[in-house]
């Protein structure tokens, strides 16, 4: 083989390397090396480990939290599709609509800026609002007459879930919006000129046009969102001290947190990780197979 030849087939190796070595030191070697974490029982504070075997994954499906975290990872998925997703989507083809096109920018702009405020600062935000005795929620609801829907938002079992979700989409509507606002942007103004001439409503334009054209991006949107619902962390953590009031709004990711630096069960900690990560992969193969799409 020729220099030139060797070149030509190695120089492209070289371009890539280190992105290669970059993702198996920092990604997939961490992944492997929790994976076999999870057959021992072992403590952050000690170097010695000692082998279990399936003896963390029996005590999984003993555990009746991770039932209680899957639902509530679950509500976060279903209301985070519901509202940043379809309700992203319905709101970028608003600011897109011609009528909104002067006013689009600034409300773009106010609805993107809670994504660049760190999500501690918007719970801490939050956690005044919902307070039960003057907090604004409460206080707006008996301006109004609603005393009897005042209560303590985030120490009540049966609101402190959905009072923490509430909080997620606020935050990210805003990042969900703007890339379909994108994808809209791409799509031929020819096709919308067509349409009106059919005499054809803004409705059914959005239904027959907008739609259609930005699937590949629902794909990758939903894709993002159920995702991050499986591994939503902050919110219920800083919001409800844990999950709380008792574990009524814990998730996955704060079981494994909690087992893993509360209770000093590593090895257990690393199972719950790995269950992250197999639902993570399961979903997306799901949801490739009901798009069918994804290859853009």
């Amino acid at each position: 083989m020729t220099k030139r030849q060797l070149r030509t087939t190695f120089e492209p190796v070289l371009f890539v390397l280190p992105s290669v070595l970059l993702l198996g030191v920092f990604m997939y070697y961490p992944l492997v090396q929790n994976f076999v974490y999870s057959f021992f029982r072992f403590s952050a504070f000690s170097s010695s480990k000692v082998f279990i075997g399936f003896q963390n994954y029996t005590h999984l499906l003993k555990d009746d939290i991770v039932i209680t975290a899957l639902r509530n990872n679950l509500r976060y998925a279903i209301v985070s599709v519901i509202f940043q997703v379809c309700f992203g989507l319905v709101l970028a083809a608003i600011l897109e609509d011609r009528a909104f096109r002067r006013v689009s920018p600034l409300f773009r702009t106010m609805f993107f800026i809670p994504v660049t405020i760190s999500i501690s600062v918007i719970c801490l935000l939050f956690g005044f609002i919902y307070r039960p005795m003057d907090g604004l929620l409460n206080q707006f609801l008996s301006l109004i007459g609603l005393d009897v829907l005042t209560r303590p938002w985030l120490g009540s079992a049966k609101t402190a879930i959905w009072a923490t979700i509430a909080v997620s989409q606020w935050q990210s509507i805003g990042y969900v919006m703007m890339l379909f606002i994108v994808a809209i942007q791409k799509i031929p103004e020819e096709l919308y000129e067509a349409a009106e001439i059919d005499g054809a409503t803004k409705i059914r334009r959005f239904f027959a046009i907008t739609l259609p054209q930005v699937k590949e991006m629902f794909f990758v949107t939903t894709l993002i969102t159920v995702t991050g619902s499986v591994m939503v962390f902050n919110e219920p953590y800083i919001l409800t001290q844990g999950g709380g009031p008792g574990t009524s709004s814990i998730t996955i990711a704060v079981h494994m947190y909690q087992s893993g630096f509360f209770k000093d069960m590593m090895g257990y900690a690393s199972t719950l990780a790995v269950v992250i990560f197999l639902i993570s992969i399961i979903l997306g193969i799901l949801q490739l197979a009901v798009f069918k799409s994804g290859e853009d």
